[in-house]
């Protein structure tokens, strides 16, 4: 038997550290969150995105009784976005979240199948999206590219 050990590298980092870009990312994040569909779950979260033309754009998620069919804020976003702006590099993603009633920010990362759709968008033009998640405490983690969150991702159906 073998061991395989991965690392993670990521950056914690307190929301005044980040550039005004990154914070107006946050801050853009936080708003559409308020706006999240979320009935069932009472989990609000909110994703933005720049591209590399400096447009900015914002979705939350969309709920639906039969779960399956709900989307998360992260894929809806890099789905719009991917069919409206086709040959423009995201570049960072924010993701925030907060549970109905509550004042403090949820700790949250994009699930599986948003990670697998963010790992498609960055092969898509070959460069990292540099992900930005909010936590409790004015706290961020700013992570570079997927593969720090998906370390065996799924790349390829002929190899």
């Amino acid at each position: 038997m073998k061991k395989v050990t991965e690392t993670v590298e990521m950056e914690e980092l307190l929301l005044q550290e980040l550039s005004a870009a990154e914070l107006h990312l946050i801050q853009r994040a936080q708003e559409i969150s308020k706006r999240a569909y979320a009935p069932y779950s009472n989990f609000h979260v909110g994703a933005a995105l720049v591209l590399e033309n400096g447009e900015v754009f914002q979705s939350s998620n969309q709920e639906n009784v039969s779960f399956p069919t709900g989307v998360c804020a992260e894929r809806l976003l890099l789905g719009y976005v991917g069919a409206n702006n086709p040959d423009l590099a995201p570049l960072t993603l924010a993701i925030v979240a907060q549970r109905a009633g509550e004042e403090d920010w949820a700790e949250v990362s994009p699930c599986g199948v948003c990670r697998q759709t963010i790992n498609e968008v960055e092969n898509r033009f070959n460069r990292p999206i540099t992900l930005l998640l909010l936590r409790n405490k004015n706290q961020v983690l700013r992570i570079r590219g997927i593969k720090e969150l998906l370390p065996l991702k799924f790349d390829n159906l002929n190899k």
